[in-house]
């Protein structure tokens, strides 16, 4: 099974992937913690990567796909691959391919997880963190016994960066301009198919089961 996840963030596309590791056995790509692997390696491709990070500039594609090729190509990825967070751009998608096609790998599907942006703006702006031990919270969904301490170390609660709503709805807009074009492109090459991401985190997996043809 090789597939791609899209989904807005907080769309809870992560999850899933979680879910769907365990099930398959296979791993999740996820660009990020590529960056990282490599960084901590201290590996050539982690090197140039480091020297527009630190400038605070994007990875450029070319790198991106280098790294991504050089991760799939591991014996763990033989059996399947889940894409997590990449591609994020139709550039990136096309890269994807040509390697995809190199490699002689067919990707299966794509899952587009579904959520309208005011359920995510509630659902990330909502969150808070444990400053001491990082217990996470929810203003709705898993509310503190004392307003503003944990419940396990009563350290002090805090909302991150990210988590602001302000922050959050930057990232919608960047992700509508940038990924959702993501959708015709893959529908285009009847690969995608839509799961509607609202709902308890079982049901919505059932869903991504059943797109998949796992029941």
């Amino acid at each position: 099974m090789r597939l791609i996840l899209l989904g807005a963030p907080g769309a809870g596309k992560g999850t899933q992937a979680e879910m769907l590791t365990e099930l398959f056995h296979i791993p999740i790509i996820s660009t990020g913690n590529m960056f990282r692997a490599h960084l901590s390696q201290g590996t050539e491709l982690g090197i140039k990567a480091k020297t527009y990070m630190d400038e605070g500039k994007l990875v450029p594609d070319e790198l991106t796909i280098e790294i991504v090729k050089d991760r799939i190509v591991k014996d763990d990825c033989k059996n399947g691959i889940i894409f997590d967070g990449f591609p994020r751009t139709i550039a990136q998608a096309q890269a994807l391919d040509d390697l995809l096609k190199e490699l002689d790998i067919t990707l299966d599907k794509v899952i587009d997880v579904e959520v309208p942006d005011e359920e995510i703006v509630t659902r990330m702006s909502g969150r808070t963190v444990c400053s001491g031990c990082g217990t996470p919270y929810h203003n709705q969904f898993k509310i503190e016994k004392v307003k503003g301490s944990c419940d396990n170390c009563n350290s002090e609660l805090v909302q991150r960066d990210d988590d602001k709503e302000e922050t959050v709805k930057k990232r919608l807009k960047i992700y509508h301009e940038q990924t959702q074009p993501l959708i015709d492109y893959y529908n285009a090459q009847g690969k995608l198919v839509e799961i509607d991401g609202i709902g308890s985190v079982s049901s919505i997996n059932l869903r991504v089961k059943k797109a998949l043809g796992v029941e």
